[in-house]
């Protein structure tokens, strides 16, 4: 199953892809949010998919939206793969980096990516983006740490480094800008994704190769940061969590650094998560 929501920006419609066809979900959920989630709605949904009960969709001409509504937090992981960090000359980070994107960032997956007023170093970064199901309070083994997590989307953690690095403070300022965070196509739920740590990730600028790498090179993986965030805060449903990036952002490459300009258009993708695509304007 997908979980995906159509429509335009503030209008979407819930939907779930299934063998082929899309499905209407209003009969069951008014939104795929986390109260959606919590109370079952990836079973509900599957019965109601055996039962028949849901109509087909015609997604012709429909915009694809962000496939969570409303996350009450994004949570981000900094330097989780190794060849990240060392291309970037950080150190290899002893506990995960953690640091909040506002919800407001999320677009859809092929909505434009503004380029923010006075930025010379706007970066692409590729991520696995891990949705919260149920409350992640002080989590103490992977296990219950894995059974918080309702599925699994594809996440652009866009980032202007100069704002990020240069620029004093915290990194908030580099992560947050306006469409900084274009999400999906769809979510996956948890239990059809047979190994979150053995998914293949790419990503390509004016289609060329940027970023090609493996979920497997976390330094910290899913359980793991789940586990050691609910120490931390309380992780809620629908919660979203971006878990890093692997080497081939504009920031490791040689100078001049090839940061994304006006026109410029990025295409990503993680191994059963689909695949997304922007053209970058200017705010």
């Amino acid at each position: 199953m997908q979980f995906l929501r159509l429509g335009e920006p503030g209008s979407e419609r819930p939907a779930v892809r299934h063998d082929g066809s899309t499905y209407d979900l209003a009969p069951l959920t008014a939104d795929v949010d986390g109260r959606f989630l919590e109370a079952g709605g990836v079973g509900a949904t599957r019965a109601a998919l055996a039962a028949g009960e849901l109509p087909v969709l015609d997604e012709a001409g429909l915009r694809v939206g962000p496939p969570i509504a409303a996350p009450g937090k994004v949570v981000c992981i900094g330097l989780n793969y190794r060849d990240h960090a060392e291309e970037t000359g950080a150190a290899i980070p002893a506990e995960p980096v953690v640091f909040l994107k506002t919800a407001d960032t999320i677009v859809g997956p092929y909505d434009e990516v503004l380029i923010p007023r006075g930025s010379v170093k706007t970066d692409w970064e590729v991520e696995l983006g891990v949705v919260i199901g149920r409350t992640a309070r002080y989590v103490e083994s992977d296990a219950d740490a894995l059974a918080c997590v309702a599925g699994y989307v594809l996440s652009h953690d866009v980032s202007e480094r100069e704002f990020q690095i240069e620029r004093g403070g915290t990194w908030d300022k580099g992560k947050n800008c306006e469409t900084f965070n274009p999400l999906g196509p769809f979510l996956v739920p948890a239990d059809e994704v047979a190994d979150p740590q053995r998914l293949d990730l790419r990503l390509w600028v004016n289609g060329e190769p940027r970023q090609d790498s493996s979920t497997k090179n976390m330094i910290f993986p899913v359980a793991e940061v789940v586990r050691y965030l609910s120490r931390f805060m309380v992780l809620r449903p629908g919660d979203l969590i971006n878990t890093g990036t692997p080497a081939g952002v504009a920031l490791g490459q040689p100078d001049p650094k090839p940061y994304l300009r006006e026109g410029d258009v990025v295409e990503l993708e993680i191994e059963g998560l689909g695949r997304q695509k922007q053209t970058f304007g200017q705010a």
